[in-house]
């Protein structure tokens, strides 16, 4: 196969569309899969054996959506349900889309039959993101989410769960790492940033993970579509740290004028205003008129 190279980088960025469905959604690759949802969930139901790609046209996001969302609708061999997504922007009702996710449990229902027993569903959200009612807890990048009662804690139901990883809270360094479930955020996390498989990560299904992610492997075609995916990731992050740094700049003068006005109220000296704040003489004559 012809090397062929789209950036600096030795391996894909899982973050992107094309690394996402590369390492998680090609069947030749459904071992990575399905070693990821054993590691994240075996602590949830026993280990997976197998697991089969179903279509998520269901899954029902807009052209728009599918730009900053990835997903994938699987099973496994007992029939439970699996919604693997990457969201690389936080998005408005966000969680209420997750919820819609639960459609997988209405779909078992059989018509014209009253047992309604079911069989489990799970969305596992890899989170590109904070969310900012998550900021206050730092180190805590992973929430599980069930149906409980209110007041005791105690799970209701238990068929339907939902995981959120934030993975930009995830600050572990390889050798703090102490499962293969932190090993793959690990991974995840730093990919794209590894010039080579640290020693730490050789076992079998990591081998394979960095062998799929060398850029250098892949054909002609693959590398246009790995730069489109790319780019448009490039250009996301670019307008989220645009936004943030002018949100940053308004909240920093909206303090400054504060402290101005607080300052003219006490009747300090305007030279003084200026040299504390760094603003203009004509703003602080404005905010005392």
């Amino acid at each position: 196969m012809e090397e062929f190279t789209t950036d600096k980088t030795r391996y894909i960025n899982p973050f992107t569309d094309f690394g996402f469905k590369t390492i998680f959604g090609e069947e030749p690759n459904k071992d990575l899969l399905l070693d990821f949802l054993n590691e994240l969930l075996k602590d949830e139901q026993g280990e997976i054996q197998e697991i089969t790609y179903l279509k998520n046209e269901k899954l029902g996001a807009s052209q728009v959506d599918r730009k900053a969302i990835f997903d994938l609708y699987c099973t496994n061999e007992r029939g439970e349900k699996f919604i693997v997504e990457l969201q690389k922007t936080e998005q408005k009702y966000f969680k209420d889309r997750t919820v819609y996710y639960s459609f997988p449990i209405t779909e078992q229902a059989k018509k014209g039959e009253w047992n309604y027993q079911l069989q489990p569903v799970y969305m596992i959200a890899i989170l590109d993101f904070v969310f900012d009612e998550d900021e206050a807890e730092p180190d805590k990048y992973r929430y599980d989410v069930k149906l409980s009662d209110t007041e005791t804690g105690k799970v209701f139901y238990n068929k339907l769960k939902y995981v959120y990883l934030e993975m930009p809270k995830f600050k572990k360094e390889l050798e703090e790492t102490s499962s293969r479930f932190e090993k793959w955020m690990y991974v995840l996390r730093h990919l794209s940033r590894l010039e080579r498989m640290p020693e730490a990560l050789k076992e079998k299904i990591f081998e394979k993970l960095f062998r799929v992610a060398e850029v250098a492997k892949l054909s002609p075609e693959q590398a246009e579509s790995y730069r489109d995916s790319l780019k448009y990731y490039q250009d996301i992050k670019n307008s989220i740290d645009t936004a943030t740094e002018k949100g940053i700049q308004q909240g920093i003068e909206k303090e400054k004028l504060s402290i101005a006005k607080n300052m003219l109220k006490e009747g300090e000296p305007i030279e003084k205003i200026m040299k504390w704040t760094g603003l203009s003489l004509d703003t602080i004559k404005d905010l005392g008129r």
